[in-house]
């Protein structure tokens, strides 16, 4: 059987057609897209039971959290606390002791956000009073030893209960300072017989 020489070079001039096709196909096409991440932001780690104590730059402890699950966000490095219980320290080491239904600190501890119901107590000692903060959404810097709130409060020591709108206050001064609508309720002292 003879091949006639027009029909094997058709075929392949058809070939060499094909595979430049290829060729250029392959040269041409768009780069493959990077793969895109859909969900909830990863966690660096987490922790359940946990207990974490934050120092200052000299070393003292600035503040201490604990609860039932701490996750740290791998992409700033920031914590977020279910549920906290946490102490913070005024300048003469009295303790502050309290809780919020949730809690977000920064990456350097400089910045405590404590969401929901939070309240606050201070420890009575010689030379300081019980106090009771309660408010919500409570921004604390405890490096600074200072947290304010734009939310209703109330500031109960004895004798006393204090209402407001909004509240600033200052561990190292021992100043708790309500901003607006302030109202004060006296309860009275009973007379010696």
């Amino acid at each position: 059987m003879l091949v006639d020489r027009r029909f094997v070079t058709l075929v392949v001039l058809l070939a060499a057609l094909a595979a430049a096709s290829q060729i250029l196909l392959w040269l041409t096409r768009p780069p493959p897209l990077a793969p895109t991440f859909s969900g909830p932001p990863r966690s660096g780690y987490t922790l359940d039971s946990f207990s974490m104590n934050a120092l200052d730059e000299n070393g003292k402890l600035s503040f201490t959290v604990s609860g039932p699950r701490l996750t740290r966000r791998g992409e700033d490095g920031s914590i977020f606390v279910s549920t906290p219980d946490y102490v913070m320290v005024d300048k003469d080491g009295n303790p502050w002791t309290g809780s919020s239904d949730s809690a977000w600190v920064s990456k350097d501890g400089a910045v405590m956000k404590l969401e929901g119901h939070v309240e606050m107590n201070r420890t009575p000692t010689a030379t300081v009073k019980s106090a009771t903060v309660r408010t919500s959404d409570l921004t604390a810097h405890p490096k600074d030893k200072t947290f304010e709130t734009a939310s209703p409060a109330q500031i109960s020591q004895p004798g006393s209960i204090l209402r407001g709108t909004g509240l600033r206050g200052d561990l190292n001064s021992k100043v708790l300072e309500l901003l607006s609508d302030v109202h004060n309720t006296f309860e009275p002292t009973r007379r010696k017989h």
